[in-house]
């Protein structure tokens, strides 16, 4: 397994804040990542309720519209291919699944079965521009963010797996963080994991100056004048 420089519980402190949250601090730890390397279309949530998750990517591709014209046993051994993929990891994972086809999502990969295999496997959830069904029989705690919702598998298949993928604008390769919520999706490069909780901070405390004027009675623009101008003293 590839030593990383963060731990577990690295990851795990992470997911006590939300994704928009996330994006913020990297604004600050890697400013020149701000226009790139998160979501920029609606995804939805399975659960919107359930917490955010952070983990490894383990990335594939996906098709659902026609067959994959593969024999039965490569069908089958693409499949388990993907599923050893994702159980080779220390940590904690989330599978980034690109659909290929013109229209993603019309065969749903994601539902009851493989909801419950892949949080077996150590996975915490999902983030692909494909299609979620099963909505009220999915593993319980395991995240979807999913481009659309659909009844049926249609002809899914497995295409391929361990390359850089593409879900929504997010370009994700192996290995690289992926925190998801029901806001969408961002990368983490792997130097900015540990950096991110001080950015945090930070932000909150000169966050806090703007809000604590807006709740005045007596707020107006010269006040919020005032407030801004103390924000750049908060270091």
């Amino acid at each position: 397994m590839a030593e990383h420089p963060f731990t577990r519980e690295d990851l795990e402190a992470l997911r006590q804040w939300d994704t928009p949250t996330i994006c913020n601090a990297l604004e600050l730890v890697v400013p020149q990542r701000r226009g790139h390397g998160f979501t920029v279309r609606p995804m939805l949530a399975a659960d919107p309720k359930l917490p955010p998750i952070c983990g490894l990517a383990r990335t594939g591709t996906i098709r659902a519209a026609a067959p994959s014209g593969r024999p039965r046993e490569q069908e089958r051994a693409a499949r388990l291919g993907w599923y050893e993929y994702v159980a080779r990891a220390s940590l904690p994972t989330i599978a980034v699944l690109q659909d290929l086809d013109d229209t993603p999502g019309v065969g749903a990969f994601w539902g009851e079965v493989n909801s419950n295999i892949h949080k077996a496997l150590g996975a915490l959830g999902v983030v692909t521009n494909g299609s979620i069904r099963d909505l009220d029989m999915l593993a319980p705690g395991f995240q979807l963010i999913a481009g659309v919702v659909n009844p049926s598998h249609a002809f899914v298949h497995v295409v391929a797996f361990g390359q850089e993928v593409s879900v929504h604008g997010m370009h994700v390769a192996h290995e690289e963080v992926v925190h998801a919520d029901r806001h969408g999706a961002v990368v983490i490069p792997h130097d900015a994991v540990r950096k991110l909780p001080a950015a945090i901070d930070l932000i909150a405390r000169r966050e806090k100056v703007i809000l604590d004027i807006c709740r005045e009675p007596d707020f107006d623009v010269a006040k919020l004048r005032e407030a801004m101008a103390r924000q750049d003293e908060i270091h």
